[in-house]
């Protein structure tokens, strides 16, 4: 690579200039490379357009004024799509088992790309589940200049009475038809209405959980994780991404490694403290402790189970969203944002988030939060601004259909009428005396202080006992108090469509406790999530009397006493693997405690006689993944030496 006039040095010289490039160079003007931008730097795009993932049926249009923003501030674009899978729909059968695998192949994908095309810097749009961590794993492979920009949250949905319903309403829904507890017309009402524009679904599930931790860590801009997909206010995001990522990328052409923005630079172990607090403070999936693990891992950061326990008990939880409340990110976007959750934390509990963390925006995260924290005297009007977001109520796949109240144009004005036309001023909005804006919206509810949190100790909570030596995985913020502490026999299943049957007809009784095994990292392979079973314990009605504990893992709609990424899993001998029906198990969750009323030397009596399952795929990815697949407790990451 040469050093130019500017002083700037640039990966993409090797593709690009000296005499031994010209065939490089005549490829490279094939795909529309003008004259004029050698001297440039090359920005990939790393896009997740997916028809059939409603968070990512959009993208295709977002990719493309991204690339368009790209140029406008002196990079040179170039767009490539990662495969994708929907939860949602791969949920229930086996297609789920290529769920979790997927992240694997993402960051291969990544990693791919921008090694062998050499890039300068890249701009990351992902929005769902798996997307959403292996992207963040390429980056931290790659280790160029990185912003994150997801697609936006999903508004929810209304019935025809005014319900408001998402995805866990209908699975939820699809059970308790199942077993004669409601209508055909009913399940119809909230199937219709479950998931009505495009956007990650509109709970805080796994993909609206990781777009806001991205904040958190530093990766993406504020608002990245809760302006509505829907709102053209997204447009300013994807601006202000594309000029930071060609200012970065100059920025490390001319200072190179150290400088402090690379992704590993800004991912460190403070960085990953401040987003496992934010997780805990929001309620978030526990697939988020999966994700953050194996993102860490990639950074070569140490982060462990024990680590996040140790901050769990130090954080409150502010925050309860769907599916553990009746609100959803719109809620939270509305009440502030993630910021303002991250200014709570900083005002109840000094000292506890690393306020000097480098972020994408150039600025600290607690410069951030000043910025951001509308509860706080610094807020800007932006910050306010964006607190007058709505969705639009209206049916679509499409992005930006709700008009911009934060952009000084027409759109703002558009906006700002339909806030008067829904009886709300434009004026009202979350203020630090605690204002609550007229239409009796309470923003001091959706986001809680301190002094008036859930709980003082986090949304999730780590488990450890006989039954899981390694650990195990309870989103706390979800469960019924009265199933904090439960004990019960063990009504064991196999797999986890046997389970969704059995509770769905009958099999298990108030008190049990259903155990799903041999649905871990190797095992299922792949992990499947359990939403089904759990929202199937709900539709029957046994949700406040039975625990569900799995070496698998949950979807981030789950909600009650259900433990995953138990560890080790069954398929290595774990003592899941070794529980027989009506053994006793105890769970209490106060004291992180998961056990079976089992002696030492009963449990290794059944391991002597233990012997390895056999595999249920001997050929294809699935196969080549649980050869290589490792434990939930160290993020279920591939080793192959």
């Amino acid at each position: 690579m040469s050093t130019e006039p500017n002083g700037i040095t640039m990966r993409s010289d090797t593709i690009k200039k000296g005499d031994a490039r010209a065939a490089h160079r005549s490829l490279l003007r094939a795909t529309g490379v003008r004259e004029t931008d050698w001297d440039k730097p090359f920005i990939a795009i790393c896009n997740s357009h997916v028809d059939i993932i409603p968070g990512h049926v959009h993208l295709q249009e977002v990719g493309n004024f991204v690339k368009e923003c790209v140029r406008a501030a002196g990079g040179v674009p170039f767009l490539f799509n990662t495969i994708g899978v929907d939860d949602g729909i791969a949920m229930g059968h086996q297609g789920m088992k290529y769920s979790l695998p997927s992240r694997e192949l993402i960051a291969d994908s990544v990693e791919t790309m921008i090694e062998a095309h050499r890039f300068d810097g890249m701009i990351c749009i992902p929005n769902c589940d798996k997307i959403v961590p292996g992207m963040f794993m390429g980056a931290m492979r790659v280790n160029i200049p990185t912003i994150f920009v997801s697609g936006g949250p999903m508004e929810a949905g209304k019935t025809e009475s005014g319900q408001t319903v998402d995805l866990i309403d209908a699975f939820v829904a699809g059970a308790q038809r199942q077993s004669g507890a409601i209508s055909a017309e009913a399940l119809e009402a909230i199937e219709k209405a479950a998931c009505p524009t495009c956007g990650s679904c509109s709970g805080m599930f796994t993909a609206n959980s990781m777009n806001c931790l991205a904040e958190a860590i530093g990766m993406a801009l504020p608002g990245n994780g809760t302006i509505l997909a829907t709102s053209a206010d997204r447009k300013a995001l994807y601006d202000r991404a594309a000029q930071r990522i060609v200012a970065m990328a100059k920025d490390f052409g001319r200072l190179g490694p150290g400088h402090g923005l690379l992704p590993r630079e800004i991912a460190t172990a403070a960085a990953f403290d401040n987003a496992m607090i934010l997780d805990m403070a929001m309620g978030g999936s526990t697939n988020t402790v999966l994700h953050i693990l194996a993102i860490a891992a990639e950074a070569e950061v140490p982060f462990t189970l024990e680590r996040i326990d140790v901050l769990s008990k130090k954080t409150p939880n502010l925050c309860k969203v769907s599916p553990s409340s009746a609100y959803h990110i719109e809620d939270v976007a509305r009440a502030g944002g993630i910021h303002t959750i991250l200014g709570e934390v900083m005002r109840g509990r000094p000292g506890l988030l690393d306020l000097s963390c480098k972020t994408v925006t150039g600025q600290t995260i607690g410069e951030n939060i000043a910025e951001y924290d509308v509860r706080g005297a610094t807020a800007s009007a932006v910050a306010r601004a964006l607190t007058r977001v709505r969705p639009g109520g209206e049916r679509t796949s499409q992005a930006w259909t709700v008009p911009s109240v934060v952009a000084a144009s027409r759109s703002q004005a558009a906006g700002l009428a339909l806030l008067e036309a829904e009886g709300e001023d434009p004026d009202d909005g979350p203020q630090g005396d605690g204002h609550t804006p007229g239409d009796g919206f309470d923003p001091f509810d959706v986001i809680r202080t301190v002094d008036n949190a859930y709980s003082q100790t986090g949304g999730l909570t780590m488990l450890s006992g006989n039954l899981a030596p390694d650990g195990a995985v309870i989103k706390t913020a979800g469960v019924n108090p009265k199933m904090l502490r439960h004990t019960g026999p063990a009504v064991i299943f196999e797999s986890e469509e046997d389970a969704y049957n059995g509770i769905v007809f009958g099999k298990v009784k108030p008190g049990d406790v259903v155990v799903i095994r041999g649905e871990g990292p190797k095992g299922g392979p792949g992990m499947q999530e359990m939403l089904a079973p759990t929202t199937a314990i709900k539709g029957v009605g046994l949700d406040d009397t039975c625990a569900l504990v799995t070496d698998g893992r949950f979807s981030g709609g789950t909600a009650g006493a259900s433990i995953g990424h138990v560890s080790p899993e069954a398929a290595v001998g774990g003592p899941i693997g070794l529980l027989r029906p009506g053994d006793i198990v105890e769970i209490d969750i106060p004291a992180g405690r998961l056990s079976v009323r089992l002696s030492g030397e009963e449990l290794a009596a059944r391991r002597a006689s233990w012997t390895p399952p056999a595999p249920r795929f001997t050929r294809g990815y699935l196969a080549k993944y649980a050869s290589m697949a490792t434990s939930a407790s160290t993020g279920a990451v591939l080793k192959w030496d």
